[in-house]
């Protein structure tokens, strides 16, 4: 018979191989911590939010993801010119609000970074923003029909959803669509206002908040809530969509962010 401090050892070892694979570790983390002054956490998770966006299919080659720098409040973080679900910790760079490029060295610039550099000018509130091309929601921009909760995860719309027109904005380079300049990115954030997301005419979406992966849960139920909404549409008859006192019963409860954020990791980054 085994000694009892063995049977310790066997049993342990038994559970730490039944326990799931921890998700993938991202080399290169710490690097780009140290060049941009920051905790390890924030890059991983600012890594981590562009794979799970392009992986849920919220994000493709194009559309980007930025963090407000958490000790230099007046820049943000964001990835370079490239494609989210490719992005990795040295492909982080810094911006001031004036989406000038603070980081030392030679980068491929995203052309509508203003979007991010207004809106955290306009709102102190908000250290992310998220923009996307989300397909689904790409008919409620160039409607009348306003995109509204039908299913309980997207309660946070409840507040409204208001759509950006580039060509009432009075710019010259609003005729390409993309927010391409400050005053562009600074009529976007005036049409978002105090809201949690933004719709833009004929382009996509904008989704912001306070936290990073909030803003990551969110962009991926309104691209859910659109799929649902256009599907009851299309059934005919009438909408019975989620009261604002519904809304606010669902938002209160908060639920578990961190589940969410786990499983979206985990089949993102896939297990070791």
């Amino acid at each position: 018979m085994l000694p009892s401090r063995l049977m310790m050892v066997l049993g342990a070892l038994l559970l730490l191989a039944a326990a799931p694979a921890p998700a993938q570790s991202l080399p290169g983390v710490a690097a780009a911590a140290t060049r941009l002054g920051v905790d390890p956490r924030v890059i991983e998770d600012l890594v981590v939010a562009n794979r799970i966006l392009a992986h849920e299919g919220v994000l493709d080659a194009y559309g980007h993801v930025s963090i407000r720098h958490p000790t230099r409040p007046n820049h943000y973080l964001i990835a370079r010119s490239v494609a989210a679900e490719f992005v990795t910790p040295d492909d982080i760079v810094e911006f001031d609000l004036d989406s000038n490029l603070v980081t030392p060295g030679e980068s491929k610039e995203f052309i509508e970074r203003f979007i991010h550099g207004e809106i955290y000018k306009a709102r102190p509130d908000l250290d992310a923003v998220i923009h996307s091309h989300s397909a689904s929601v790409i008919p409620f921009s160039v409607s009348t029909v306003p995109l509204r909760p039908v299913f309980h995860m997207a309660a946070f719309l409840a507040s409204g959803v208001p759509v950006w027109d580039s060509g009432s904005a009075g710019d010259p380079d609003a005729q390409g669509i993309l927010v391409r300049n400050p005053a562009l990115g600074a009529s976007l954030a005036t049409t978002l206002g105090k809201g949690v997301a933004v719709l833009l005419r004929g382009h996509g979406a904008v989704v912001v908040s306070r936290e990073l992966r909030v803003a990551v849960r969110n962009a991926i139920w309104l691209e859910a809530n659109a799929r649902a909404q256009l599907a009851a549409i299309q059934l005919g008859g009438q909408i019975k969509y989620i009261s604002a006192d519904e809304a606010r019963a669902m938002l209160a409860l908060r639920g578990d962010p961190e589940r969410a954020w786990d499983y979206w990791k985990r089949r993102a980054l896939g297990p070791k």
